[in-house]
């Protein structure tokens, strides 16, 4: 997987976006992971490594190791923690100089099978041998890292072995190069008169990045702003390059990089240091010896005068307004990264300078109204060496880049003058307290990512991860100068010479010309090729289609077995009860740090058919318009001051037994340290009475944001549009989720961001309000420490109190409506079978499922492609065949179909919740062929040519996300939402483990043959003249 940039990153306020994992507080053991980890001493020799520094981290609730290894150097760094879910990472420097992608193909190809695992791709086999809680890897503009998550100390052991053999003593085969990077080859493998083609997956997969224009403006910043060495190329790999890149220059660049002398070691979590380090040792390092790598990434040379450039890309065709479809922005080089507290105090800057309507650009830019959205990029970036900000703006009209360039030096200047509101500061770093409390189940994940780049470069990972010394520091800084943040304005902004402007414009021909040259590309290298090439090509290309198809011997593998899986889940209590009278609130009593976590849900029944589209957008801007005496900004203030964020979003909930009812309503979600919670209720109260639909222009500005996010989501998203919108017509929800979050959202909101006159649109929210802004249908849920609990249900009683109700009796719109009881909380509560909680689901009796084909033509140079099949719903045992049967199709027959033989980035089969059964492919060269090769993989489930051993494989995958990690805030959540009881789900866990051939194959036969379940189908992608010539195509 290729990261583009730092496109995930807002400064370390987004970066460290889970606090911590969950911590076991309930059984105390005798001496927890923390504590053993501070018995180490400096200087302990242990497995071929030496102890050099021992650090308690208690912001994090850790302690790091760092050590390193005695005859290679490599540098290791153990974060342990008391949270089950371990983590591994191995990451090298790898600077590339050119934009072939060797990096990126590389990272593909080492996991295509190595010296102890010499089968064909064991990294993919492993997903169904492991109950990983996750795999993968990342290649970074100047690192590729290998990490993997299990809860499961065998698990662990298993996946290291696999991943150090991976990396250290790949095989790096011609076949599998000419698979994952790039190859030419005959259309059709099997037939010389087709003519040659490129194909390749990592070479699909960067086609497919290169459509999302906000990627190609990020790339073209990082390349423009760091000219002079790695950064200047694309790690990725440009596709016209990737067919420059030999077999051999990708096993050399192995050579020189993946060694132990150039890699960094992470581990984390509960298990014990010793054993990673005997294995690590024993397994990978003991064959080596030191080396000094030559990968160190010089400072970039700083300009004397600033610069200027312009690029293209394709057009949108969601944009709002085809002339206003310049991108724009103004970037500074600041200091290198490893200094931890410049970067900490220049992240916390650009947060002041952008989040927020309060932030001085978001009122001197998004205000504007001269754009959409802020530019690609906005804001602090510590992903290169040399950190870089940027600001600018998207969706203008070209000839305003000098207005928004000018007005980014004034906001500067005025910036340097005045400097920021005390509350604003207070605000952030009242963030930063969540933050650091918050608790993810991805913790380990988010650790290693947020060092990475730091600790790449040599700098201290410890010391970021020492926030409380940074915060301290930083305050005292404040207090000592009342200027400091001025000074720095003035120092890195003000002052700075190494400026970049970069502006994009769109360019009609854009697509046109990169095709273009991929064809004057691929001619090239057709014309040079001697007749006995040709014929060598032809003999490669049907070796690699045999290899593709004879199935692999994975008994060289380690792996788990059915029986390593737990037979019972630990079952969450919850207490129901009601309060304000009759609003029934689910509690449930969590470790979580001093963080409450309140959520409500609002039934949607009684609203009005028309008012419904609008609703995603009513959600979106409910808590950004002001409310009670609050305008926007000091709304936006005190949300930011008393929460850690105040979300609104429309859901579709499915029932557990009926495919043909589900609840429609709305979640209300937010978090606040528990001294704030008074004032959270408070900000909710405000907001359901008193909330203001005046402020026409903001209106307009989130409108046009929102517009413009949907439509830049699309590259990203594009399978999940196409599932949509293929299984809207096969159940009454199907409708409801494509109105929400379909295309058919993205288009009404494209149409609302080009009105004139809003108004019309702003009067409906008043009216969707009087509908759902009561307690009439409504539902709470409270996580929280149990001390806390007395505390938030007096808020919670408050907080009804105030809350209105309808005057008068509204009826549902849509006449069937059943009523269904939640079963009651699980252990401990009161009220086994009786449950206060009431789900009112909507059925249509008259409903009947049909076939419906969609073609979203999408000016792309690959395909999103889907096709969905109506089944059964969560408690009919045949779900559970299906889910299986799902995990069996995606790895023994659709990821060699769709990866491996079409080139497609990924592609497979799941079932959802809802019983819809779907089959999948993702950056796709290819379209009909795919949905051909979905008919293959429906035939090769109904033959049931899979073995036990195959179908065991299934079920680990299955439980592996069955049993992944629930953060303490989330506990109890599928009760709430979804009336699903801890028996209903050790039940259906039941049914899973019961699964047998028999069942798969009739589950086959009986749902996704032809004519036996009504199936959907949809593409997003290139104009296509098979599709165009067929009828029984609807093209959008």
């Amino acid at each position: 997987m290729w990261r583009c940039g730092g496109r995930q990153s807002l400064g370390v306020l987004r970066r460290l976006n889970g606090g911590s994992a969950q911590p076991r507080i309930w059984r105390e053991k005798s001496v927890n992971a923390c504590e053993k980890a501070l018995q180490y001493k400096v200087g302990e020799k242990i497995h071929g490594f030496t102890v050099n520094q021992v650090t308690s981290v208690p912001e994090l609730f850790l302690t790091a190791v760092k050590l390193s290894h005695d005859t290679t150097g490599a540098r290791y760094l153990h974060l342990a923690r008391e949270d089950t879910n371990n983590l591994f990472s191995v990451q090298f420097r790898t600077t590339p100089m050119d934009s072939t992608g060797v990096p990126h193909i590389l990272e593909h190809t080492v996991l295509c099978g190595s010296e102890r695992y010499p089968c064909r791709d064991p990294f993919f086999k492993m997903l169904n041998r492991s109950l990983s809680t996750f795999m993968n890897a990342f290649t970074a503009s100047d690192y590729t890292m290998y990490p993997f998550s299990t809860q499961n100390p065998k698990d662990f052991q298993n996946l290291l072995s696999v991943y150090l053999d991976a990396t250290f003593f790949p095989c790096l085969r011609e076949l599998d190069f000419w698979q994952e990077g790039w190859r030419l080859e005959h259309e059709n493998p099997s037939d010389p008169q087709t003519p040659l083609t490129f194909k390749g997956v990592v070479f699909n997969e960067m086609k497919g990045a290169f459509t999302d224009n906000e990627r190609i403006f990020s790339q073209h910043l990082q390349n423009k702003l760091l000219p002079d060495h790695t950064y200047s190329v694309i790690s990725g790999g440009d596709p016209l390059c990737i067919p420059e890149l030999s077999w051999e220059q990708l096993k050399q660049f192995h050579a020189t990089h993946y060694h132990p002398s150039n890699a960094r070691f992470f581990t984390y979590g509960s298990f014990p240091l010793e054993q990673h380090l005997k294995q690590i040792h024993e397994e990978a390092l003991s064959r080596f010896q030191k080396i000094e790598p030559s990968t160190t990434v010089p400072a970039q040379k700083r300009w004397d005068q600033p610069r200027e450039f312009q690029v293209t890309c394709g057009p949108d065709s969601l944009a709002t307004n085809a002339a206003k479809q310049t991108t724009v922005s103004v970037s500074f080089l600041l200091p290198e990264i490893t200094d931890t507290s410049e970067a900490f105090t220049l992240s916390f800057l650009s947060s002041l300078l952008i989040s927020g309507p309060n932030s001085p650009f978001y009122k001197a830019l998004i205000e504007s109204g001269l754009g959409t959205d802020f530019s690609p990029d906005v804001g602090y970036n510590g992903y290169t060496k040399d950190a870089y900000f940027s600001i600018g703006l998207q969706g203008i009209e070209e000839k305003d880049i000098r207005t928004v360039r000018d007005l980014v030096d004034k906001t500067i200047d005025e910036v340097v003058e005045k400097g920021f509101e005390d509350d604003c500061i207070e605000a952030l770093l009242h963030k930063l307290e969540i933050q650091m409390k918050h608790q993810s189940t991805r913790f380990g994940l988010d650790l290693t990512s947020y060092i990475a780049a730091c600790w790449n470069h040599d700098g201290d990972p410890v010391e970021l991860l020492q926030m409380g010394n940074q915060l301290s520091k930083f305050r005292q800084c404040l207090k000592e100068n009342p200027r400091y943040l001025q000074e720095k304005m003035k120092q890195y902004f003000q002052n700075n010479q190494h400026k970049l402007t970069l502006s994009m414009k769109p360019d009609e021909k854009y697509y046109e010309k990169q095709t273009q040259m991929e064809t004057e590309k691929l001619q090239q290298k057709v014309k040079s090729l001697s007749q006995e090439d040709k014929k060598k090509i032809y003999e490669k290309g049907l070796e690699l289609l045999n290899q593709q198809s004879n199935p692999t011997d994975t008994s060289c593998l380690p792996a788990l077995k059915v029986t390593d899986i737990e037979p019972t889940m630990p079952f969450t209590e919850l207490e129901v009860a009601t309060a304000a009278g009759e609003v029934p609130v689910q509690y449930c009593a969590q470790p979580t740090n001093g963080i409450v976590y309140f959520r409500a849900f609002s039934s949607l029944n009684t609203l009005p058919e028309e008012l419904r589209p609008y609703v995603p957008l009513f959600c979106s801007v409910l808590t950004k318009l002001g409310c009670g005496i609050l305008d926007y900004r000091k709304q936006a203030q005190q949300i930011e001051l008393k929460t850690g964020g105040m979300t609104v979003s429309p859901q579709v909930l499915c029932d557990d037994s009926h495919l043909d009812a589900y609840e429609q309503g709305v979640l209300f979600s937010s978090l606040c340290l528990d001294r704030n919670l008074p004032d959270m209720m408070h900000l909710w109260s405000e907001i359901f009475n008193n909330p203001n639909f005046e402020e026409e222009e903001h209106f307009k500005v989130l409108v046009k944001m929102a517009a413009q996010e949907l439509s830049n989501g699309i590259p990203d998203s594009g399978h999940q549009y196409a599932s949509v919108r293929a299984s809207r017509t096969l159940t009454p929800a199907g409708d409801l989720e494509e109105t929400f979050s379909g295309m058919d959202q993205v288009k009404l909101m494209k149409r609302i961001a080009e009105m004139s006159d809003i108004k019309p649109v702003l009067r409906k929210l008043p009216r969707i309000k009087k509908h759902l802004l009561t307690c009439d249908h409504m539902r709470c849920s409270v996580n929280a420490a149990p001390q806390q609990m007395a505390q938030a249900a007096k808020e919670l009683e408050n907080f009804l109190q105030n809350v209105g109700r309808s005057k008068k009796e509204r009826r549902p719109v849509r006449p069937h409506v059943v009523e269904k009881p939640v079963p009651g909380g699980s252990v401990g509560s009161s009220r086994e079978n009786s449950s206060p909680m009431i789900r009112k689901l909507v059925t249509d009796p008259t409903f009947k499922p049909c076939q419906m084909k969609t073609h979203f033509q999408l000016p792309f140079p690959v395909n999103y492609v889907a096709e969905c099949v109506r089944t059964v719903p969560y408690t009919d045992p045949d779900h559970a065949s299906l889910k299986i049967l799902a995990r069996l199709m995606t790895s023994k027959f659709l990821h060699t179909e769709i990866r491996e033989k079409g080139g497609a980035y990924g592609g497979g089969a799941k079932l959802s919740y809802n019983g819809i059964f779907t089959l999948y492919s993702y950056r796709d060269p290819n379209s009909i062929e795919t949905l051909q090769s979905f008919g293959k993989a429906v035939d090769w489930a109904k033959s049931g040519k899979f073995t036990q051993q195959d179908i065991d494989e299934a079920k680990l995958s299955v439980f592996s996300v069955v049993d992944g990690p629930v953060a303490p805030s989330n506990k109890g959540m599928n009760h709430f939402l979804f009336g699903l009881s801890d028996e209903m789900k050790q039940a259906h866990r039941e049914q899973l483990f019961a699964v047998s051939h028999n069942q798969l194959t009739a589950v086959s036969q009986k749902y996704l043959g032809v004519g036996k379940s009504t199936h959907g189908l949809a593409i997003l992608g290139p104009e296509n003249a098979k599709i165009s010539k067929d009828p029984s195509w609807l093209i959008r």
